[in-house]
């Protein structure tokens, strides 16, 4: 009888270890460059992303050949002259959030600090966003910031400043479920 509780107590211990970490089901990846000539806009359902509940500690990849622009021409320029996608072929994040509490199904303001790789830079960051825990035990991560592109020495050519902004506004929204 003792043996049959430590075992029902060994088992609820994994359960419950297993429900604090979270992985995507959902993303999508929106960059937005307000240029004075174009605007340009390209999304991406390709991310993935970890949480786990009990270390606070968050992670991200993108892969950047799947970003999807309007024209083509653009999509191409992006990958083999700007971000050099053979070579970096993803972005990542790697943190820790602050204030993150399970029991509570409202939006809460986190902020996520850690390390942004982006075209093989990676440079120390805090990143502003909102988790909401679902009353279906799903997570909503969503973040929008802003990335300068001379920090991951992403280089503009001088003849198309006005068609490429300096920043790029990145809006990240994963939903993550329990991993099983």
């Amino acid at each position: 009888m003792k043996f049959n509780i430590i075992l029902c107590l060994m088992a609820l211990c994994v359960m419950q270890a297993r429900a604090q970490k979270y992985s995507t089901i959902k993303s999508s990846v929106v960059f937005f460059s307000d240029a004075p000539i174009e605007d340009i806009t390209a999304d991406n359902k390709s991310g993935i992303a970890l949480l786990d509940v009990a270390s606070k500690q968050v992670a991200f990849s993108i892969p950047i050949a799947e970003f999807i622009f309007e024209k083509a021409l653009m999509q191409e320029h992006f990958n083999e002259k700007y971000m050099e996608t053979e070579k970096y072929p993803k972005a990542s994040f790697q943190g820790t959030l602050n204030n993150l509490s399970m029991t509570t199904h409202t939006d809460q303001s986190v902020v996520a600090s850690g390390k942004l790789n982006i075209h093989g830079v990676t440079r120390d960051v805090s990143i502003p966003g909102t988790i909401r825990v679902e009353t279906d035990g799903t997570i909503k991560l969503r973040s929008t910031f802003v990335v300068q592109l001379k920090d991951y020495k992403i280089s503009i050519p001088k003849l198309l400043w006005e068609n490429i902004a300096e920043q790029v506004e990145v809006t990240i929204d994963f939903t993550l479920q329990p991993k099983s």
